[in-house]
């Protein structure tokens, strides 16, 4: 997403700090953005292999060029997605053993649902930085081309639980209308399902479990995740836009279709938080907090 331009606070690369081989990173952008680009994930993608001692990084690109990876974060079937990355993931050697993954915006909940249906290669830690893991109900500052932004807001705000929208609209399908929580449960062909919403999968909560930690970082400024309790699983109440819920309110943690609730008593989910606005963070901040904490993991 091309609000992650940081704050970069001049950044000076520090020392590599770890030579044993590190668990390999797999990383998914963000809506507006692209797997590679310079200011943002790139950039990432320097910071972690100066630390990590020039650590193996998947970054998730979908079509053949960045404008086609950029296009289908908007258009192309998550589903579909997460299938791609799956048996890119399956096919190479260097994952057999597991991987880190990192999710920004968007990304964040795409990278929940590859671990809840693609347990193999097995992901260790799961990082979301700004993630949907609610969906959203709003798009008031869309990033990326105006255009599109423009024509993915007025779909959402009209038919996004049509089978065709849902289909080929990335962002329909994790639009949670809580004015609607029936059309939402019925129609919501990702979110809902990787929710456990629509029915229940054992599996989905089974395969969520299996990770080490799931990391959780809310932006406490955020303008971009409408709501922002969303990152952190929260949501507004069913029948309500305003009346908002913490996750431990929530049917998800208290029936815990999804082992959160059983995930925090044995200290596996980890919530963060950053005092800022949607993925802007500080380059030291994430040194410390995420690469020093979750991602110092050898094979």
């Amino acid at each position: 997403m091309k609000m992650l331009l940081l704050l970069l606070f001049c950044y000076v690369p520090l020392p590599l700090i770890w030579s044993h081989n590190i668990m390999p990173i797999v990383l998914w952008h963000g809506m507006g953005d692209t797997c590679c680009n310079p200011l943002t994930l790139g950039f990432i993608i320097k910071i972690l292999k100066n630390k990590l001692n020039d650590v193996h990084i998947y970054s998730v690109k979908m079509g053949q060029s960045f404008i086609e990876d950029m296009e289908d974060g908007y258009f192309l079937d998550v589903n579909e997605q997460i299938k791609i990355v799956c048996d890119k993931l399956k096919n190479d050697s260097r994952y057999n053993k597991g991987y880190n993954a990192i999710g920004f915006s968007q990304g964040g909940q795409f990278l929940r649902g590859l671990a809840q249906r693609c347990p193999q290669p097995p992901m260790h830690n799961l990082i979301s930085l700004g993630g949907q893991h609610q969906g959203v109900y709003g798009l008031p500052r869309c990033p990326g081309i105006k255009s599109l932004c423009d024509k993915v807001r007025y779909i959402l705000n009209t038919m996004a639980y049509r089978e065709y929208v849902q289909k080929h609209l990335v962002q329909s399908q994790f639009w949670h209308d809580p004015m609607n929580e029936t059309l939402y449960k019925a129609n919501s062909s990702f979110l809902g399902d990787i929710n456990q919403e629509r029915s229940f999968n054992p599996s989905y909560k089974a395969n969520l479990m299996k990770l080490n930690k799931l990391v959780l970082i809310k932006f406490l400024k955020d303008s971009i995740v409408i709501p922002r309790e969303s990152e952190w699983f929260g949501f507004y109440k069913p029948g309500s836009n305003t009346i908002l819920m913490n996750m431990n309110q929530t049917d998800l943690y208290q029936k815990d279709l999804l082992g959160l609730k059983e995930m925090q008593d044995n200290q596996k989910l980890d919530l963060l938080s950053y005092p800022d606005d949607h993925l802007r963070f500080d380059v030291r901040w994430f040194e410390q907090a995420i690469i020093s904490t979750y991602l110092n993991v050898a094979i």
